[in-house]
C-alpha cells in the first residue's frame, strides 16, 4: 500500500505481493474468507474487523503492491505540510460532514466492506478509531510528522531493494508508496458508493494504516447516500444527495478532500508537481475499484462507472477536477483477446519503477501506451 532507501545485508528478502497486485488482465478466481484468526492484541476495545481472509500466494511480478516485511519505527516532530489546494478552494484535513453526524459501529456501509473481505486479503478493514504505534500510521500522523511518512517510502525502498537487487530512487520509492497507500484508501470510499450507493465521508485523521499487515481503520461519520435511502430517513448521519448525478459529485469530491492534504505531504519525497500526483491519484483510484469489481464479478459494471465518474473532456461531461479527465480504459483491437496486459487501461501517470528495471515497466504505462 516507502530515510535510507536500502536494505541491510542480512535482512531476509521480502515475500512478493498478493495476486491482487496485477492491474490489468481478467480477474482473477475470488479468494474465499475463512473463520477469524485468534483475537489480536494490537486491536483496541470497541473495534469491528471486518473480515480475515486467507492470504493468497505471491506474485513477484508487480511493484505497486505490499509485502509484509516489518517495518521499524521512528518518529521527528515536524512542521505540517504545505497544503495541497483543489481547484476553487483549500482542502482542509479536518473531517468533512462530521460536524452533527453521529458514530456508529458498524457503520450503514459496513456491508461493502465485507465483501471486500470475502474476494480480497488485503485491505482487511476495521471499524475502529485511528491508531499509532507497532506499525499503524494514523492518517493525521502522516500529515503532521514527515519522519512517519518516510516510514512509509523506506518501506517500499526495502521492498524495491529485495525485489529488483538494486536500491530504487528516493522519488521512485515515494512514487509506490503513495500508490499504495492512495489505492486501498480510495476503497474506503468507491466500494460503499458502487456496491451500495453510500459515500462515507472521511478525513486522513478519520484512518489509520498497518502496511505490514494490510489492514486500515476507519472511524465511521456522516456519509452521502440517495434520497431513497432507507438510510437518508433513519440515520441521521445520513446527508441525502439529489439524485445519482449529484452522488458521483459528492463521491469526486470526497476524495479530493481527503487526498489534497495527502498529496501535499507526499509531493517532497514524490518530487512531481501537481498535476502529475493528481494523474497518479487518479490511476490508483481506477485501479483500486476495476480490480475488486473484477473479483465480485462485476467488472464490466465498474469499467462502465468508473468510465462515467472520471469522464474524457467533452460537451456535457461533468468537471471531474482535479482528477485527471477520463478513466483511461481502452477497447481490444479487433481479433485481439477481450482482455490482455496491453489493451486494459492507459494510465495517466508513471511509477518510474522502469529505472530499477526496464523488464518491470506497468502494463498501461503512458510511456509506451503513448509512444
Amino acid at each position: 500500500m516507502t530515510v535510507s532507501s536500502t536494505r541491510p545485508a542480512a535482512e531476509p528478502p521480502a515475500p512478493g505481493p498478493p495476486a491482487l497486485g496485477r492491474r490489468h488482465g481478467p480477474a482473477a478466481p475470488p479468494v474465499r474468507a475463512t473463520a477469524p484468526p485468534p483475537a489480536d492484541p494490537r486491536r483496541a476495545h470497541g473495534a469491528v474487523p471486518f473480515h480475515h481472509p486467507a492470504p493468497e500466494p505471491a506474485d513477484t511480478a508487480h511493484p505497486h503492491q505490499p509485502d509484509t516485511s516489518p517495518t521499524p519505527r521512528t518518529r521527528a516532530a515536524a512542521p505540517t505540510p504545505a497544503d495541497l489546494r483543489r481547484p476553487g478552494g483549500a482542502a482542509s484535513p479536518g473531517a468533512p460532514g462530521r460536524a452533527g453526524g453521529s458514530t456508529q459501529f458498524p457503520p450503514p456501509w459496513a456491508g461493502a466492506y465485507r465483501r471486500l473481505g470475502e474476494v480480497v486479503p488485503e485491505p482487511r478493514v476495521l471499524c475502529a478509531p485511528p491508531r499509532s504505534g507497532r506499525g499503524w500510521i494514523a492518517g493525521a500522523e502522516l500529515l503532521a510528522d514527515p519522519a512517519a511518512l518516510r516510514e512509509l517510502v523506506a518501506y517500499d525502498a526495502r521492498q524495491g531493494l529485495a525485489r529488483y537487487g538494486r536500491a530504487l530512487r528516493p522519488d521512485v520509492a515515494a512514487s509506490i508508496g503513495l500508490h499504495r497507500f492512495v489505492w486501498p484508501v480510495s476503497l474506503l470510499f468507491t466500494l460503499p458508493w458502487f456496491l451500495e450507493r453510500r459515500v462515507p465521508l472521511l478525513a486522513p485523521a478519520d484512518v489509520s494504516i498497518h502496511r505490514p499487515g494490510g489492514e486500515l481503520t476507519v472511524r465511521p461519520g456522516a456519509f452521502a447516500c440517495l434520497p431513497g435511502d432507507p438510510a437518508a430517513r433513519s440515520t441521521p448521519a445520513a446527508r441525502p444527495a439529489a439524485d445519482e448525478a449529484a452522488l458521483a459529485g459528492q463521491l469526486r469530491a470526497a476524495l479530493a478532500d481527503f487526498l489534497a492534504p495527502v498529496l501535499a505531504a507526499f509531493r517532497p519525497e514524490v518530487r512531481r508537481g501537481p498535476r502529475t500526483l493528481w494523474a497518479m491519484a487518479t490511476d490508483a483510484v481506477v485501479e483500486g475499484l476495476w480490480q475488486v469489481g473484477g473479483r465480485l464479478g462485476e467488472e464490466d459494471r465498474a469499467r462502465t462507472e468508473l468510465t462515467a465518474l472520471f469522464p474524457p473532456h467533452g460537451p456535457g461531461a461533468p468537471e471531474c477536477a482535479p482528477f485527471t479527465p477520463g478513466a483511461g480504459f481502452t477497447t481490444p483491437a479487433p481479433g485481439s483477446p477481450a482482455r490482455t496486459e496491453r489493451s486494459g487501461r492507459c494510465r495517466a501517470s508513471c511509477c518510474l519503477v522502469y529505472t530499477a528495471r526496464i523488464e518491470a515497466m506497468c502494463a498501461g504505462c503512458p510511456r509506451v501506451t503513448r509512444g
